[in-house]
């Protein structure tokens, strides 16, 4: 009794797969083309350019920091086939039986006609309506329908096109670069065009005793630690001796001052050979006198007459 139990419901199933597989009407195979690259990762380097000399004689440097990579690109057509098919819905059989019904005797008669025209009819016309017409005559398959029709990707072909290197040198753009002043270290950033502004007058150097920094170690690494550079520049003796003087001479009261003390703190600056920082400060000192013009021009007068530095405000002109 249970080998006959098992008997039917072993051909109940295959009667049900065998079913379910001739629900479906097939279509015509869909392609799609496609281009792909693939960008294959083959050396990552960072590098500091900290210019030339590399010991400081003056405050200010400034460093270019580039993003080298070189890439081997592949380009590839790729090929997607996909088997389509129409799903089978058994209450659609209600209008697409008679349809078909009607189908097969246009497409016998499309066929006889054909014949006497020797042949001069479409296949839309004999073929077409035939096969439309059994495939609605058959109870458990829909027509073709475009409009329902399902797809599942039946294969993938890639065909290689070319291989060539691809190679770029990027700035370090608004990026950290760890740097390293004796024991202290900061974090500064690069500007858009990967230029990394050093100042030992400016924060926060200016804000550590400049005269013990003797070098500084500039370091950078890429977000996945896979590239990192260090550069490292020495501070001059020299240098060093003229800082703690420069930056009194910079960031004293500008206010609690007078025309001669200003020119003096001017001229000191350019004699120390640091006249980017004399310039600075001459500048300044105009914007300081702008709302008072007798003081300015006292100022520029006195600049030219003990200094003998030709200044101007820049708005003026």
């Amino acid at each position: 009794m249970h080998t006959s139990y098992n008997l039917r419901f072993i051909g109940a199933a295959l009667c049900g797969a065998f079913f379910l597989s001739g629900c479906a009407n097939h279509l015509p195979q869909r392609s799609e083309h496609e281009e792909r690259v693939e960008r294959k990762l083959l050396d990552h380097t960072l590098q500091i350019d900290v210019g030339e000399p590399k010991v400081l004689e003056l405050p200010q440097r400034r460093v270019r920091v580039h993003e080298q990579k070189s890439f081997e690109v592949t380009d590839f057509e790729v090929t997607r086939r996909y088997d389509r098919y129409t799903p089978y819905q058994p209450w659609r059989e209600i209008y697409e039986v008679p349809m078909g019904a009607v189908a097969v005797v246009a497409g016998v008669g499309a066929n006889v006609l054909n014949v006497a025209l020797l042949g001069s009819l479409p296949e839309t016309a004999t073929r077409d309506w035939i096969s439309y017409g059994m495939a609605g005559l058959n109870p458990f398959m829909n027509v073709e329908s475009n409009g329902r029709a399902e797809q599942n990707l039946a294969s993938i072909d890639e065909v290689q096109q070319d291989r060539h290197m691809e190679y770029s040198n990027l700035p370090w753009a608004e990026r950290p670069v760890q740097v390293t002043a004796g024991q202290q270290q900061f974090e500064l950033l690069t500007d858009r065009n990967g230029v990394l502004r050093l100042n030992l007058l400016d924060s926060p150097f200016s804000e550590q005793d400049v005269g013990r920094i003797s070098s500084l170690q500039l370091s950078i690494e890429d977000e996945q630690g896979e590239a990192k550079a260090e550069a490292n520049l020495v501070v001059s003796h020299t240098l060093r001796g003229k800082l703690h003087e420069a930056h009194d001479l910079i960031f004293e009261d500008l206010e609690g001052g007078d025309v001669a003390q200003w020119v003096h703190r001017v001229k000191r600056l350019s004699d120390l050979g640091l006249e980017e920082e004399a310039s600075e400060l001459e500048q300044s000192l105009i914007e300081l006198t702008r709302n008072d013009p007798e003081l300015q021009d006292a100022f520029l007068k006195a600049l030219l007459h003990d200094a003998g530095r030709l200044a101007a405000d820049p708005e003026a002109r």
